[in-house]
């Protein structure tokens, strides 16, 4: 590890430690509250590539009503979300408990969000430089803008950050991520296919929302 990644995990095992305990209250109501109007799970559970394109099992607070059985079907992420759900998801409150992946490794604070492992085969040789680092909470790409961002563009973002990552660049995303809930246009039920410029998930149609 370099003094690079040292400066880097250093300040996700400070800060991110110091926010876990900060917010443990705020998670402990946003699982009240699923318990109590969504039932379980609370948590929402899926294998995503990390650093080094290791797969990793990511944990985030569920928003989405499950399918109870192969006969019901949903018109899109959508129609699943469920109104706590939106809220969560438009306050990127659903994003708290991987603060515990920031402390144990898996992630960072900051760095290119972590996408499905099927999508490994598609992305370019450019595009696979985005898993030379930890993926974060929050990144490059979603204070840029995401919404109106095509797929292409987030990605070659992710790229600019593994280059020209700083100290002070971490700083300032993270200074700007805390006024992206308020900004108008934050859209909530945007899917990867919507903006797959790149045919990064062929013909899918039912792929998670980048958050």
């Amino acid at each position: 590890m370099n003094s690079r990644n040292y400066v880097k995990r250093a300040m996700d095992i400070v800060v991110g430690g110091l926010m876990l305990v900060v917010l443990a209250p705020v998670m402990a109501a946003v699982a009240g509250a699923l318990l109590a109007f969504s039932g379980r799970p609370v948590l929402f559970r899926q294998v995503r590539p990390g650093l080094h394109q290791v797969p990793w099992t990511m944990c985030k607070f569920r928003t989405m009503r499950p399918a109870r059985d192969r006969a019901e079907f949903w018109h899109g992420d959508d129609e699943r979300t469920t109104k706590l759900g939106r809220f969560l998801r438009r306050t990127s409150l659903d994003e708290l408990p991987q603060l515990v992946h920031v402390v144990t490794g898996r992630m960072s604070l900051v760095g290119p969000r972590p996408l499905l492992v099927e999508y490994l085969p598609r992305y370019s040789a450019h595009h696979l430089r985005r898993h030379e680092v930890r993926p974060g909470i929050t990144g490059l790409a979603q204070v840029s803008g995401r919404s109106r961002l095509t797929l292409g563009q987030r990605l070659d973002l992710d790229v600019r950050y593994v280059d020209e990552w700083s100290l002070w660049l971490d700083i300032r995303i993270l200074c700007r991520t805390l006024t992206v809930p308020f900004q108008t246009g934050h859209a909530t039920g945007q899917t990867i296919a919507d903006i797959d410029d790149v045919n990064l998930c062929g013909d899918r149609e039912e792929e998670i929302a980048s958050r």
